[in-house]
């Protein structure tokens, strides 16, 4: 049966567990979304060598799971290179690269959404390759996509629990930690499951204001 007075002492132990969850989930959403960028303009590029190069590390890294490519980076990596890193900084790479091949779509989609019309205009104007990209371009591309960026954001933060099996100190482990102690699995993972529920919709609600003062600039 459920226990209030235990659910509210582990309550105030699994949310002291919260902000560790939230920093990996930015950071991996940050660093998904720059190399998700930096793959776009690779699979691109009109060098055949870099442009297939890239489309299969994208495939590669697509096809395998999260969970085995976090392992190779916190266990096997060290051993084949002196590189050795800590569970946080492991799991923000392997969220960030593991996220950004499916990043690269959505941005995809959104560039070739922009108007042929606009790649002209830039080469008629003698605009540098940054400067298309950076003025003309990507102000284009990006808005239509930020709600499909938004659900990759909540989607990182839902796969976090991921993380625990490379020892990152987060809501599950923790969870995990405190059944071992008391043997009650009732409460430590309902309230596990409340809190990512609460995450979500409040990412949820925010992408979606965000997504209407976008709409509502483009309009004025």
């Amino acid at each position: 049966m459920w226990n209030w007075e235990y659910a509210g002492e582990v309550a105030g132990i699994l949310l002291k567990a919260v902000p560790n969850v939230l920093l990996a989930t930015l950071c991996g959403f940050v660093l998904a979304a720059v190399l998700g960028l930096a793959f776009a303009a690779l699979l691109r590029s009109r060098f055949k060598l870099i442009s297939r190069t890239t489309a299969a590390i994208v495939h590669f890294i697509r096809s395998t799971p999260l969970l085995v490519q976090l392992f190779f980076l916190y266990y096997s990596l060290p051993m084949l290179t002196p590189l050795s890193m800590s569970a946080f900084v492991t799991g923000v790479i392997g969220l960030g690269l593991h996220y950004a091949t499916y990043m690269s779509e959505v941005y995809r989609s959104g560039i070739d959404g922009v108007p042929k019309g606009q790649w002209e205009a830039a080469t008629a104007l003698n605009l540098s390759k940054s400067r298309t990209w950076g003025t003309v371009i990507l102000p284009q591309a990006i808005p239509p996509v930020v709600p499909i960026m938004g659900n990759y954001l909540i989607v990182i933060f839902k796969e976090t629990p991921t993380l625990s099996a490379i020892t990152f100190i987060e809501l599950l482990l923790r969870a995990k930690n405190e059944v071992s102690i008391s043997f009650r699995v009732f409460e430590p993972y309902t309230i596990v499951g409340v809190i990512f529920i609460a995450g979500s919709l409040t990412m949820s609600l925010a992408i979606t204001q965000l997504e209407k003062r976008w709409a509502r600039n483009r309009a004025s």
